[in-house]
């Protein structure tokens, strides 16, 4: 927490012995800079930690030390990132505002919503098709205007405490959004909803803070192509129902496929036929790999262990813990 350019004062390593030494203000900075150079990268911050630039004079080994442990103090431009499934949904009802906010008390880094166009044209955060499972109205969104949706109880389903908790709109969702998280917003309806989306997200402010996920390439497709500064990622599941769409495509065509589209990554199933070499495939191709719904502990650091990017769960607080 200490500002860069003041002195940095470090215990010595045990194995250096007892005693403190002070590290200039202006190699302090030198070091840093080098250190979380984007060019730099986690790998070849590793290299120069363990294999050494070797300074020269009596400081070497602490110079060593610093690097160190100012690698501890930047666990957010490596870690592997936790998005909170429908939000904190195991503990709140899913893709309510509720869910949402608990999301941040448990440290997620970003929460991920599904979203449906009304009969109106609003954007709105539920997952299904229609609003019986959690609303108990057994009727298609896309058949009810947004004032109908709003006097719907999302909550009760979940729990008494909850009952009275209502369907929110994408602005809202957007609006619980604090600096420095992200939403991923997954599109569950057809390309007609693009440009209420695009209207929502310039209107929250938050362009930066949002990221695009779905399971249609073609809709994907068409949002990187609106959104072309917006992450955007295609959601891969391996069922029977896509290989179908798809024509059962391989890792390689997945990655020849998202490639094509000028999209971000894939966001896929943690189930499905993941390996190291297929995370460092995607990273060659500039790619990034998400994954969903985590929630075993022994599962989110094997993943996190393989390099993915970021891990999708109901239970942000266990994953942050077991990482």
């Amino acid at each position: 927490g200490e500002p860069v350019g003041t002195s940095k004062t470090l215990d010595r390593p045990a194995a250096a012995g007892s005693g403190r030494v002070r590290v200039a203000p202006r190699r302090a900075e030198s070091i840093q800079a080098e250190l979380l150079s984007p060019a730099t990268g986690r790998e070849g911050m590793m290299s120069f930690l363990l294999m050494g630039s070797k300074p020269k004079g009596p400081g070497m080994r602490f110079a060593n030390a610093l690097l160190l442990a100012l690698f501890a103090f930047q666990p957010a431009a490596f870690a592997t990132e936790i998005i909170a499934h429908r939000g904190a949904s195991f503990d709140a009802p899913e893709n309510t505002l509720p869910a949402v906010k608990l999301a941040w008390a448990k440290n997620a880094d970003a929460v991920e919503v599904d979203i449906h166009l009304t009969k109106d044209g609003k954007i709105v955060a539920i997952h299904d098709y229609n609003t019986k499972r959690t609303a108990e109205l057994d009727k298609l969104v896309s058949e009810q205007t947004l004032a109908s949706l709003k006097k719907l109880d999302a909550g009760s389903w979940k729990g008494r405490q909850w009952r009275g908790t209502t369907i929110p709109t994408l602005a809202e969702t957007l609006a619980a959004v604090p600096a420095g998280k992200r939403l991923f917003i997954e599109i569950k309806c057809g390309v007609e909803v693009v440009p209420e989306l695009e209207r929502v997200i310039e209107e929250s402010g938050k362009r930066d803070q949002a990221v695009v996920i779905g399971f249609s390439l073609a809709v994907v497709t068409a949002v990187k192509k609106r959104f072309p500064d917006v992450p955007v990622y295609w959601l891969y599941g391996f069922s029977e129902r896509e290989r179908q769409e798809y024509g059962d495509p391989s890792l390689d065509d997945l990655i020849a496929k998202v490639k094509s589209a000028g999209l971000d990554g894939l966001d896929v199933i943690h189930s499905g036929p993941l390996s190291e070499d297929f995370v460092t495939k995607l990273r060659a191709a500039g790619l990034k790999l998400y994954v969903y719904t985590v929630n075993s502990a022994e599962r989110a650091r094997a993943l996190a262990d393989m390099g993915v990017t970021g891990i999708t769960t109901d239970r942000p607080a266990r994953i942050r813990a077991a990482l």
